[in-house]
């Protein structure tokens, strides 16, 4: 993983095609103008948007951030992440999330790491549980998604103090 660049929009396009992939998201990213819009937070500097790199090719396989980060309250919130529809259900995603959560607490000593998915979303809600985060509640009506849909967004999260067990339940 590493910090996405204007150059990766290009490369990543390809990976956007299947306007289905884009059902549970918030911006349709099938389009250079969806994902262009989409990747501005990102280059505003209002989350860290990384681009997923397989090892073997080189090639970019999709994306994940670091957003809505709150220093005083030792929080922030992982999402934004897609891959490729070939890179889906391989396991990828659960490396990513042990990646990204053993960053945030055992590097930036973090209190509290967020999900939020679509309450629609049952693969996300499987795989945030799968992984231990605990569910927590929904905020109704909360996001705008592509086709003017407004979603009931469900919060999971995961405290410092959990790491530890599930780290080893996850054998991380």
């Amino acid at each position: 993983m590493r910090p996405l660049v204007q150059e990766d929009l290009v490369e990543l396009l390809p990976l956007t095609g299947a306007p289905n992939m884009w059902m549970f998201y918030t911006h349709d990213l099938s389009t250079i103008t969806g994902i262009t819009e989409w990747a501005q937070p990102a280059f505003r500097k209002e989350r860290l948007q990384f681009v997923i790199i397989d090892k073997n090719t080189d090639l970019l396989i999709g994306s994940s951030a670091f957003g809505n980060i709150s220093s005083r309250d030792s929080r922030l919130e992982i999402g934004w992440t897609w891959l490729g529809q070939q890179f889906q259900g391989i396991g990828i995603n659960h490396q990513i999330k042990q990646l990204m959560l053993s960053h945030c607490f055992e590097v930036l000593d973090l209190e509290r790491v967020e999900f939020k998915t679509d309450v629609l979303n049952s693969q996300a809600r499987k795989a945030l549980r799968n992984i231990g985060a605990i569910e927590e509640g929904v905020l109704r009506g909360h996001t705008l998604m592509t086709k003017n849909r407004r979603r009931d967004t469900l919060y999971f999260s995961i405290l410092k103090n959990e790491w530890p067990q599930l780290k080893r339940e996850n054998d991380w």
